[in-house]
């Protein structure tokens, strides 16, 4: 997993600027950014992949909004038409049974009310019948007490009477009753056009007729809208502007147009590879002058006779230069006994100066050149050297000349690293700054691992790394060795790696660095 800010200082982009702090757990983009050890190549990198992601996925937006669009535009549709279907069902099943309620001639309030009131033991029939009928009625105590009871009046309105009053008043209450019947009736039949219900009815239809007219047309202006045969539609407008940006879209990531973007970034980056095949060329001119002075240094040692074992004087005096170039005090040990009785383990130290961030720390170094010599044999060797000059990490040096194919060239194992160098190869040369830098970052680990919270991961990679690069190295040399054809491309494959190495151990710089300023800030 890759980790951290993107961009440690936010850049200007026109008008705008945007600062972003990812976290990558994408294995293919862990793997392909990692590739980048250089922050400032791995940002650019990261932000022209986002660039051209960003630019994607708005061609890929455009066509699938439309979709989108037309698919809710019928969705809609056919809710609203649903919608409206229900609501005319609703309120004609609503309205009827108002009507019937109401208004129907078996069941409706209405005819059932009019019955209860002109039916023979109505309410109507019920009132006359407590005024006129009866000897303690109103209407006979008036009459008695007025009349008498052998008034022309009494006689006139005795019932038994056919020609009396009474008997012409009922008959004349009956039949306006029944003129009234026959009035309300009609007037509440349908069968009647000119009746109130009737009247009633024909309103209300009409009114639904234009409420029903009025819905037709508004779904009619809203499926003009949402139609592409009309060219002013909502709908019609709506692809027109998408089809307009997708063709934006094209010219901008079309090679044909000199001002496109995606031309723009192609000279771009024309000219960033250009810049570093430069770059690159200089630093391979500058690799042969350097190599060839080391190897004019190699060949007037060679001809000296002023120390008497060559490897291991030679590898002690390159160790010797490298701590006075880096403020480290260099001892040789090989003649002396050290903390455990009798013992010469350790033929010379480095102990890391004050200005290192394991200032004190020692390292031990033992040069071998005899044959036979093992791996198993070595490290218990070394770790004897290590408890016998009191040293944190040790450096096992084996000449090449003795190695055997099973010898690992380069190949760290806890503290200790065991490498092979070769006196007369000062391509080899490469093997010892990469074994001192992980010494150093060794000696940093073991110092400050209990105290500080800093991940030491990135330091164990950057370890891991030189031995990978020094690995291919190796293989790279043995195939220059036996083939001529070709050889323009393994030298270029082995500056690389050279670099890739240079990079490794400046990583190791940086940790060993950033260790040292969280110490002292804490």
């Amino acid at each position: 997993m890759t980790e951290g800010p993107l961009s440690s200082e936010p850049r200007s982009t026109g008008s705008a600027e945007l600062a972003l702090s990812l976290r990558v757990r994408d294995p293919d983009l862990v793997d392909e950014l990692s590739a980048i050890l250089d922050p400032r190549e791995r940002e650019g990198f990261a932000l022209a992949a986002l660039r051209i992601g960003v630019l994607a996925l708005r061609t890929a937006r455009g066509q699938v909004d439309a979709q989108t669009v037309r698919g809710e535009v019928e969705r809609l549709l056919s809710e609203l038409r649903k919608g409206l279907e229900q609501h005319r069902d609703h309120l004609q099943l609503e309205l009827g049974g108002a009507l019937r309620e109401y208004f129907d001639p078996k069941s409706g309030r209405f005819e059932a009310r009019v019955r209860a009131l002109t039916q023979d033991d109505g309410e109507l029939a019920r009132v006359i019948r407590r005024h006129v009928e009866g000897s303690d009625s109103a209407l006979a105590q008036t009459l008695a007490r007025h009349v008498g009871s052998e008034s022309p009046l009494v006689r006139a309105l005795d019932p038994a009477n056919a020609e009396g009053v009474v008997a012409g008043l009922g008959r004349s209450v009956e039949e306006a009753l029944a003129t009234q019947r026959e009035r309300l009736l009609r007037e509440f039949s349908l069968d009647n056009r000119e009746g109130a219900l009737a009247r009633l009815v024909g309103e209300l239809t009409q009114s639904h007729g234009k409420l029903t007219e009025d819905l037709r047309g508004r779904l009619d202006e809203v499926v003009r809208e949402f139609s592409l045969d009309a060219e002013d539609s909502a709908l019609s407008r709506l692809v027109a502007r998408v089809e307009r940006a997708q063709l934006q879209i094209t010219r901008e990531f079309t090679l044909d147009s000199e001002t496109s973007a995606l031309a723009r970034m192609r000279r771009e980056l024309l000219a960033i590879a250009e810049a570093q095949n430069k770059a690159l060329a200089e630093l391979q001119a500058q690799v042969q002058v350097e190599v060839a002075k080391l190897t004019a240094t190699r060949a007037a040692s060679a001809r000296s006779t002023a120390h008497g074992n060559e490897f291991e004087s030679a590898l002690l005096r390159w160790f010797e230069r490298r701590a006075q170039e880096s403020g480290d005090v260099f001892a040789e040990t090989g003649r002396t006994t050290g903390r455990i009785k009798n013992c010469k383990k350790g033929d010379a130290v480095i102990e890391l100066g004050p200005g290192h961030r394991a200032g004190g720390a020692r390292i031990v170094v033992e040069a071998k050149e005899d044959a036979g010599q093992s791996l198993a044999n070595a490290r218990a060797e070394l770790e004897e050297a290590r408890k016998n000059r009191d040293a944190e990490v040790g450096l096992f040096v084996l000449s090449a000349k003795v190695a055997g194919d099973a010898w690992p060239r380069f190949h760290p194992i806890g503290d200790d690293v065991f490498l092979v160098w070769d006196f007369d190869t000062p391509e080899t040369d490469v093997r010892l700054e990469a074994a001192l830098a992980v010494a150093r970052a060794l000696c940093t680990r073991r110092r400050h691992a209990g105290t500080s919270e800093i991940e030491f991961a990135a330091l164990d990679r950057a370890i891991r790394d030189v031995e990978k690069q020094l690995e291919g190295l190796d293989a790279i040399k043995a195939a220059a060795d036996g083939v001529e054809t070709g050889a323009g491309r393994i030298k270029e494959r082995v500056r690389i790696m050279a670099a890739n190495l240079g990079r490794a151990v400046e990583t190791l710089d940086r940790c060993s660095e950033a260790v040292r300023r969280e110490l002292a800030g804490g």
